[in-house]
């Protein structure tokens, strides 16, 4: 019972922060009819850096303070930001950017949950256990199918409405939530934690892959109502509910990818979803026309990103030190959204300067590639461990 209560609060509490982090991009088409800009990739890239870059702090606090009180913090701080963006940000573009700036907070929550939850739950239930957490990325569904239509009836309603969830949240998690009955709060440094960490060959193998799945999902579902805008001629309405589809599918099979993980192993489950993504991204590529072949291509994709970024946690959880995870999350957990920072800027300039998102697509098909083989290079090195252990004893 203890388990499944962490699991739900510290999962409904990566929903509304990220629905928070979310609340600008599924209006980046309305600020650019409004003329704030004629590009609006940097405008929606800006909260995505921050929370990327804050999680490396986020996750190695977490082994310090717990994730009770980082959870229940975190929910707090992004009350401000989220209603400077509603009443002061949105009327002007600069800012706007400074309160995305500061937005970017509620988007390090993501590494407090999956250390808290591992430490929840058995090894052999844990790939699931951190799937079902990563359901809480459906925050940015929640902000693709209200923000637009709430902004409609009075626009500062849907932060308003955000800010007044992620206060009953924090309260109602502070007082409700309990740390792990085996979490000690670690002694270490800082600086000497985020040294140890970074000298963990899996700690940057994971980066790369967690950069591809998760990077690639959050790269999308910020810059996909803007892609499907420019591309096919949707309306902005039209391409935030298409978008809020594409989350919908990752979210759910996220989970799917983290149980699939825990019964074949996540390395399968990686080749699998890398290679979905790279046939995805080619088709994509050759820009079709007809309705039916991208919104496959686009669903599949999705598919893959989901079920990519589950298994990546279930691998961290099968070969790293339980004791590690929160710094090595914090650092991975960085690198996913890092990997969602660069292509919305990238695909903004393609589209600025040749009026084509092609060549980013062929791109990421070809990161894909790397990504398969680092995977095989995780493989690799597993075996390997196996055979030195066996050899020494």
């Amino acid at each position: 019972m203890q388990r499944t209560k962490a699991l739900i609060f510290a999962t409904l509490g990566f929903m509304v922060t990220f629905w928070a982090w979310s609340l600008i991009s599924p209006l980046g088409p309305h600020f650019v009819d409004e003329d704030f800009t004629d590009n609006s990739a940097l405008l929606v890239a800006v909260p995505v850096l921050v929370g990327s870059l804050g999680r490396i702090l986020v996750g190695s606090f977490t082994d310090r303070l717990g994730g009770r009180f980082m959870m229940s913090f975190i929910a707090l701080v992004s009350v401000i930001p989220v209603l400077f963006v509603g009443f002061i940000g949105q009327y002007s573009y600069p800012a706007l950017l400074i309160g995305g700036f500061f937005l970017g907070v509620a988007g390090t929550s993501f590494a407090v949950g999956v250390p808290y939850v591992n430490r929840w739950f058995p090894p052999e239930r844990r790939g699931f256990a951190i799937g079902v957490y990563g359901v809480g990325m459906g925050g940015t569904a929640v902000a693709a199918f209200t923000t637009v239509p709430l902004h409609n009836i009075w626009p500062k309603l849907p932060f308003v409405l955000a800010a007044g969830i992620l206060i009953v949240y924090a309260v109602v998690a502070y007082t409700m939530m309990r740390n792990p009955p085996d979490w000690t709060p670690s002694k270490q440094s800082l600086a000497a934690t985020m040294s140890e960490t970074m000298r963990i060959k899996l700690t940057w193998q994971a980066c790369y892959l967690y950069a591809l799945t998760f990077g690639g999902y959050v790269a999308f579902s910020v810059y996909l109502p803007t892609l499907l805008h420019n591309n096919y001629g949707l309306d902005p309405t039209d391409a935030s509910l298409r978008m809020a589809g594409f989350v919908v599918v990752a979210v759910i099979l996220r989970p799917i990818g983290g149980g699939l993980s825990d019964r074949f192993g996540a390395i399968a489950v990686l080749i699998v979803s890398y290679s979905v993504i790279v046939v995805c991204a080619l088709v994509l590529a050759f820009d079709p026309a007809a309705f039916l072949v991208y919104t496959v291509a686009f669903i599949l994709m999705s598919a893959g990103l989901g079920m990519g970024a589950g298994a990546t946690f279930a691998l961290i959880a099968q070969y790293s030190d339980p004791a590690k995870i929160g710094s090595i999350t914090g650092f991975v957990g960085a690198a996913g959204g890092l990997g969602g920072f660069v292509p919305p800027l990238l695909l903004g300039a393609m589209w600025t300067a040749r009026g084509s998102y092609s060549i980013g697509l062929v791109l990421l098909g070809g990161f894909t590639i790397i990504a398969l083989l680092i995977t095989l290079w995780v493989a690799h090195d597993a075996r390997q461990r196996i055979t030195d252990r066996e050899g020494t004893s």
